[in-house]
């Protein structure tokens, strides 16, 4: 028996035959859907094909300057990005580095968001982005902060018959600065570890702000708020930032496999670290 395939024009219609087919699964890029189907990971009896609905598509600048990335727009439209810039260039800096150029064509945001999975390279990148995402259900709208809606390995806060909407970025300060550094055995590889670096410099040019984020180093992103507050009340020097990034470390909890072990990945997040803020740090400083 062949599998359906829808193909709606808009959310509500992409809603509401989800609602009627709890069993049915939304496409997006199918990079990863379709590759599970042939593995029959997942075998949905229908597909919600999300190609033709224009109101997912694209990255539109708010009045405000917050961000609007819909969930179709694709990781290459991300990457060549001119409005991801200031703080937002974090996640340019991450779909740069997704996999390898065709499937950066075909993959989507809101496709690699929906999956969860933590050694995916935009989790770490949205919550030290602050970013909110929108998802829409049969009956309302939802706006859940990235730190919120990682919830564990391949989950998150999306419910069944939600669809994911849009990734929102918050306005970025004039002088706030983004930077995603990955580390992986071969180009287009997951990462063996990943950290997200944004932060902000007050009028004395001094970081007030900062958020630091690793990636495929735990269920979900690992932030530590105290760590970064320690860097904040510090010099900002060798010494302040490698005990933040030995704090934020302990609070991972890497897995053994084929990337690395868990010991040789709990060697290279500190240094990870300490690159991605020290880079992050040298933009704001040039």
């Amino acid at each position: 028996m062949g599998v359906e395939l829808h193909k709606p024009e808009t959310i509500d219609e992409a809603v509401r035959l989800k609602s009627e087919d709890s069993e049915a699964m939304f496409l997006a890029g199918g990079q990863t859907l379709i590759a599970m189907m042939n593995t029959e990971l997942v075998e949905p009896p229908a597909l919600i094909s999300l190609d033709r609905i224009s109101d997912l598509m694209g990255i539109e600048r708010q009045p405000d300057g917050a961000i609007r990335i819909g969930a179709m727009t694709s990781h290459a439209e991300l990457a060549s990005s001119d409005q991801l810039i200031d703080a937002h260039a974090v996640v340019r800096g991450a779909a740069k580095v997704i996999a390898h150029p065709a499937i950066r064509n075909l993959g989507t945001i809101g496709g690699a968001v929906s999956h969860g999975d933590p050694n995916a390279d935009y989790p770490a990148a949205l919550v030290a982005a602050d970013a909110l995402i929108e998802v829409v259900g049969p009956t309302d709208l939802r706006e859940i902060a990235a730190a919120d809606f990682f919830l564990d390995y391949m989950t998150t806060e999306l419910q069944e018959n939600e669809l994911l909407k849009a990734v929102i970025l918050p306005p970025a300060a004039n002088r706030s600065y983004g930077h995603y550094e990955k580390f992986s055995r071969v180009e287009g590889d997951y990462a063996t570890a990943s950290v997200a670096v944004t932060l902000s410099l007050d009028g004395a040019s001094k970081v007030d702000r900062i958020r630091i984020a690793v990636g495929a180093s735990g269920p979900t992103p690992i932030r530590v708020p105290a760590a970064e507050q320690r860097l904040l009340d510090s010099d900002m020097g060798a010494a302040a930032l490698t005990e933040a990034a030995e704090q934020i470390s302990a609070a991972c909890d890497p897995l053994d496999d084929v990337r690395g072990s868990s010991a040789y990945r709990r060697l290279l997040i500190p240094r990870l670290i300490a690159k991605a803020v020290t880079i992050t740090k040298s933009m704001a400083e040039a």
